[in-house]
């Protein structure tokens, strides 16, 4: 039997930042995955493949504006789906790489196969080459999550799928309906829809995205529709099959995907992505042997140290829920590493920023202007357009736009909105500035580099004033 300090269960971005945390403080790390390599779900097939195969679609058709023409998509409709796969697959192996040195570099011993709790503080470990147990004093679960896969839906990793098997598709299909309007969903629909598939994307809320500002996600609405794309807003599947292919269908299959709508709709397709929601990979972990048990959703409960009902079995990472981002789920690993070894980590900000990585991108940081509403703070927009910005028109970005949210009175930034070009960098800069109760005078007065998108700020920041001052 191995014996060590801390065991981690599961080695996605959680689990990879305790384990060298601990690693750091001089303890004995065993890191248990039981994928053949390294990095979980977001390196191998959630955050890291599906931001791939985005840049793999932009960098062919040599450009990097946010939303492309569907003229500007011929030359990467004439490459195929097995091109861009294996230009996504370099980064999937670069980065399951990096992840192998740190661990090496650290000290961490890695163990291959699927881990189970024998009692609170042994884990099993099984593999096609035998089993192992390893004795621990602490236990962290970073097992992260996987799609959800209602019983009632016939998934075969072809025509009815999951975002897991998207990139081992043989080839582009003709037509695709996604159901579910959320991140995952809404990043592949617009990929796929600018490089020529017949998109259909079903959404049982009003609008997609619901959680961010309603003028950007009303924007995204807006530009992917100019794709091409259908999208199907408060519409409810009940029902999904996979059906003979019909006459006439371009599906190079046997098959086609079937979706009965509530509504009494149907819709067919020579594929179909099941993008509703995801549940703890928790199932196979054999919890009640540690005195644990998870919710309906597969998802363990933690304190705020990230410490389970048992005191030293901690979870991190997208098995606890919200906010089930890679970034955030890195620093939750952190800090429970720092806590069970008794050394003091800052805890997560509240102030997260949020990146959809969809075509074009959009990120987000601070209140929205609804949320801002519904608490009755008075506040004002500031709004800067890309096309006025000398750095927009070098992008040829036409379409971009920042929006900050302003306190009335104390003129504090509330939030920042971002669609276009560098949206997922260029909210860092607002992120900043509301972290350290900046108000709008700031930009105002900064001096940025030109030209820059960061000058977005300053012409949003004087927009806002204006306003204020009724000017």
């Amino acid at each position: 039997m191995r014996e060590c300090d801390l065991c981690v269960i599961g080695s996605g971005p959680a689990g990879q930042k305790a384990a060298i945390q601990a690693a750091k403080l001089g303890k004995r790390v065993v890191l248990v995955e039981r994928r053949e390599v390294l990095g979980g779900v977001a390196v191998n097939t959630g955050t890291i493949p599906s931001k791939a195969l985005r840049e793999a679609i932009l960098a062919m058709v040599s450009r990097q504006s946010a939303m492309p023409q569907p003229g500007d998509f011929k030359l990467a409709r004439e490459h195929t789906f097995h091109e861009l796969t294996t230009s996504a697959g370099r980064v999937i192996a670069a980065e399951v790489d990096i992840v192998q040195r740190h661990m090496r570099s650290n000290g961490v011993s890695v163990l291959h196969g699927a881990g189970r709790f024998e009692d609170a503080h042994t884990i099993v470990v099984e593999s096609v080459h035998g089993s192992e147990k390893v004795k621990a004093d602490f236990v962290l679960i970073a097992t992260g999550t996987t799609p959800a896969r209602p019983d009632t839906i016939e998934f075969d990793g072809r025509t009815i799928i999951t975002s897991d098997e998207i990139l081992n598709l043989p080839s582009l299909p003709h037509s695709m309906i996604i159901v579910g309007g959320g991140v995952i969903g809404t990043e592949y629909a617009s990929m796929l829809s600018v490089m020529g598939v017949k998109v259909t994307l079903v959404e049982g809320r009003h609008r997609i995205l619901d959680f961010v500002d309603g003028e950007i996600g009303e924007a995204l609405q807006y530009h992917l529709r100019q794709t091409g794309m259908t999208l199907r807003m408060g519409e409810k599947v009940v029902r999904i099959e996979r059906i003979e292919k019909t006459a006439g269908a371009k599906t190079i299959d046997e098959h086609m995907a079937e979706a009965f709508f509530e509504s009494g709709k149907t819709l067919r397709a020579d594929c179909l992505l099941y993008a509703v929601g995801r549940q703890g990979a928790t199932a196979e972990l054999a919890l009640e042997n540690a005195g644990l048990c998870a919710d309906n959703r597969g998802r363990v409960t933690v304190n705020e140290h990230f410490q389970t009902e048992v005191p030293h079995i901690y979870a991190a990472g997208d098995v606890i829920g919200f906010p089930a981002l890679a970034s955030t789920s890195m620093e939750q690993g952190r800090g429970a590493a720092g806590h069970m070894f008794g050394v003091p980590i800052d805890p997560v900000s509240k102030l997260l920023p949020y990146g959809i990585y969809s075509i074009p991108e959009l990120s987000m940081v601070g209140w929205t202007e609804e949320k801002l509403t519904e608490e009755g703070i008075p506040f004002e927009t500031g709004v800067a357009q890309y096309r006025e910005i000398a750095r927009g028109q070098l992008l040829g970005d036409d379409i971009g736009m920042l929006k900050l949210l302003i306190h009335q009175e104390s003129h504090a930034i509330l939030g920042v909105h971002v669609i276009g070009t560098g949206a997922t960098e260029l909210v860092h800069i607002g992120q900043c500035a509301i972290a350290f109760n900046a108000t709008v005078e700031y930009f105002v007065n900064a001096v940025f580099n030109y030209p820059t998108l960061a000058e977005c700020y300053k012409v949003a920041a004087m927009n806002g004033l204006n306003k204020i001052k009724g000017v």
